[in-house]
């Protein structure tokens, strides 16, 4: 698989970093980078200036809960690419496999996820090249965003099973932790977070219907939209919309989506002079062009919120699809 070298700070940490009460240009300023870092997310940075700028967060805010406090910030009325396709998983155990496929997609580092006989979910994030004593602040806002995630999918008060961090917190520190994750703090090897196998596997609520009609308004399709008349394909097309940011977009859970089993939609479909695999192309292709056309997504997300393994293979199919490479088609589309 691909692999992003540097970190992506998109134009939404402005906003984030404005509600928690800090100024974004200082913060950058402290950390020696330029000001412009958010409005071109493409420069990306490396390993070392990313732990630059957490360190200049640690000391801008001079506040032992302000990790937590970003965390609590994120919500799903913000358009981020691995929150939506997270959000839009079954559970917290899919949303952290698609969570661990976008890290190596996005940034240089990953996430080790393990699930042991009892069912519990164990999550380690690791940054590759990174310096021998990592921000804790970056360590503790990594596994909060975890539970943050958890918590919004699910809308429940649900606590880690147990915290590791690889360092010692403060008094402070270790109190607001606390509260935040509904554990004692432990020392250990490697930041790591565990859920216990009922919080695992919670269904998540969240469709996103606040992103969808925001970002999305033209393509969204709600079943509960379409009148008696709609064929066959375009109810399957209002399901697609749903599946495939989380990467489900299977013809069984279409037909269960629908309420009927795999032949009969098969059979439907084919009563159109339609197939099921022709529909997801034709959608994931709408999707690209949309976010080609209004967003500044890199390949690397577009093919991740596609539901491809890797950008080469998005690339590849765009190219069957269109004739033309994504490139060229945002070209386009700017001029249009």
């Amino acid at each position: 698989m691909a692999r992003n070298r540097t970190f992506s700070l998109n134009i939404g940490w402005q906003a984030l970093l404005k509600d928690a009460g800090l100024q974004p240009g200082l913060v950058l300023r402290r950390a020696g980078l330029p000001d412009d870092v958010f409005s071109r997310p493409e420069r990306g940075l490396t390993t070392e200036e990313y732990c630059r700028f957490w360190l200049a967060l640690e000391k801008e805010a001079n506040d032992a809960s302000f990790p937590l406090r970003l965390v609590e910030r994120v919500s799903a009325d913000i358009f981020d690419p691995p929150l939506f396709a997270a959000l839009c998983s079954s559970n917290m155990m899919q949303a952290v496999q698609r969570l661990a496929r976008y890290k190596q997609l996005i940034a240089p580092m990953e996430l080790d996820v393990l699930v042991d006989e009892a069912g519990v979910l164990c999550v380690s994030p690791r940054w590759l090249s990174a310096p021998l004593v990592l921000p804790l602040s970056l360590q503790i806002a990594e596994l909060a965003f975890l539970l943050r995630l958890l918590r919004l999918a699910t809308r429940e008060p649900v606590n880690a099973l147990s915290v590791v961090l690889p360092q010692h917190l403060n008094e402070a520190q270790g109190r607001h932790c606390a509260r935040f994750f509904g554990t004692e703090i432990q020392l250990g090897e490697s930041p790591t977070i565990r859920f216990s196998a009922t919080d695992t596997l919670r269904p998540f609520l969240t469709l996103n219907e606040g992103m969808w009609r925001v970002f999305e308004p033209e393509l969204r399709r709600r079943l509960s939209e379409l009148n008696e008349t709609a064929t066959m394909a375009e109810r399957v097309r209002a399901v697609l919309f749903e599946l495939i940011p989380g990467n489900a977009a299977t013809i069984e859970t279409t037909a269960a989506r629908l309420g009927m089993s795999k032949r009969t939609l098969q059979r439907r479909l084919e009563d159109e002079g339609e197939n099921f695999r022709a529909l997801v192309n034709r959608c994931r292709e709408d999707l690209a062009r949309h976010y080609l056309g209004n967003t500044r997504l890199s390949g690397y997300e577009i093919a991740f919120l596609l539901g491809f393994e890797d950008p080469t293979s998005f690339y590849r199919a765009f190219q069957t699809w269109t004739g033309q490479t994504p490139e060229t088609v945002r070209e386009i589309l700017r001029f249009t």
